[in-house]
């Protein structure tokens, strides 16, 4: 089993049964959830014995650092993480004057098919554990030993295609006896599974839910967004307005810029009579370009055109301030780049 992704009940329980008292699970809990443990040598108050018998019983992953990035514009730091299984994924560290935020990957690799991630080019590989969500958290406060105060599952992968290990990570992030990171301060993005956001709503977590949108009209999502052709527009519009009666939460959109593709006024308009009657909030992101597509960012004349229509119409709207776009910042760049780096050694 995966030492991090037990609860405390769980690993309490599943103790009893080697024969080891109650409060152990605590103390080893505290260890992996709150001192961010890389390694089950650190964790100095067990015996030696326990240490052994815990190396026996449970998978720990050490998560090593294979590549660390670090933006000479913004102190953005991009890291791609070696599992223990040979494959590779990614987190970025971003720091802000209200805090720390580390946007995490929730599967390795995606297999949404999106036009313009780089994620998605090679396929998905396999769901990522709750506890390998929270070890690139913990990871990352273990190197920099810096507090996260809010956290981003906006990395490589889907995560409403991981839905149960995404339910139990946000469980244990926010447990009080780990990181207890408030749920406010948790943002989850969907490309837009509509049965799993109408789930996840019923959960009536007060998190925020992020929804890929890019494009106003069935048609151009559909160029742009495989998953436009199971879900329509009409359809993801109820699942978030389902989402807000259901929790109070407002939902953001999130909408790529993408150069002469969806950045007209015309386009903004009709994102505003999206947005309006769910009370969405809209965050624009000048698209990242990566190598293997030619979508280019809009042009910032383009995009503040684009902010100031969808303000006019009483919109609440932000653009994503650009970090580490000199290290590979964008979801899947650097672990493709260095699997392809692999592949041409060989």
């Amino acid at each position: 089993m995966d030492l991090r992704s037990l609860t405390l009940e769980e690993l309490k329980t599943d103790l009893a049964e080697h024969g080891e008292k109650a409060f152990r699970a605590g103390q080893i809990y505290d260890w992996v959830h709150k001192k961010c443990a890389a390694s089950v040598e650190e964790m100095t108050n067990l015996s030696k014995q326990l240490r052994e018998n815990l190396k026996e019983w449970y998978e720990f992953e050490e998560f090593e650092i294979a590549r660390c990035q670090i933006s000479q514009i913004d102190g953005t730091r991009k890291y791609l993480f070696a599992l223990s299984d040979g494959n590779m994924i990614e987190s970025v560290l971003m720091r802000y004057k209200h805090g720390n935020s580390v946007c995490i990957s929730s599967q390795v690799g995606c297999r949404m098919g999106c036009a313009f991630c780089a994620s998605t080019l090679d396929g998905l590989v396999r769901n990522l554990t709750a506890g390998e969500m929270l070890g690139q958290i913990y990871r990352i406060e273990h190197d920099t030993g810096e507090r996260v105060a809010n956290v981003v599952v906006m990395g490589s992968g889907e995560p409403m295609d991981n839905f149960d290990n995404i339910v139990k990570f946000i469980g244990m992030l926010t447990d009080k006896n780990g990181l207890n990171i408030s749920q406010r301060n948790i943002t989850v993005s969907t490309c837009g599974l509509v049965p799993r956001m109408k789930e996840l709503a019923e959960k009536q977590f007060q998190i925020t839910l992020a929804l890929s949108l890019h494009a106003t009209t069935d048609e151009r999502r559909r160029t742009l967004m495989p998953i436009a052709n199971r879900y329509s527009i009409e359809e993801l519009m109820e699942a978030c307005k389902y989402y807000f009666d259901k929790t109070g939460r407002r939902i953001t959109f999130e909408y790529s810029l993408v150069s002469g593709v969806n950045d007209s006024e015309e386009e903004a308009t009709r994102l505003a009579a999206l947005a309006g009657p769910v009370h969405a909030h809209v965050n624009l992101i000048p698209v990242n370009p990566i190598k293997e597509r030619s979508f280019l960012p809009s042009d910032q004349k383009r995009i503040r055109a684009f902010q100031n229509k969808l303000e006019k119409n009483g919109i609440n709207v932000t653009i994503r301030r650009e970090m580490g776009r000199d290290i590979d910042g964008a979801c899947g760049q650097l672990r493709r780049k260095v699997l392809e780096e692999s592949r041409d050694g060989e």
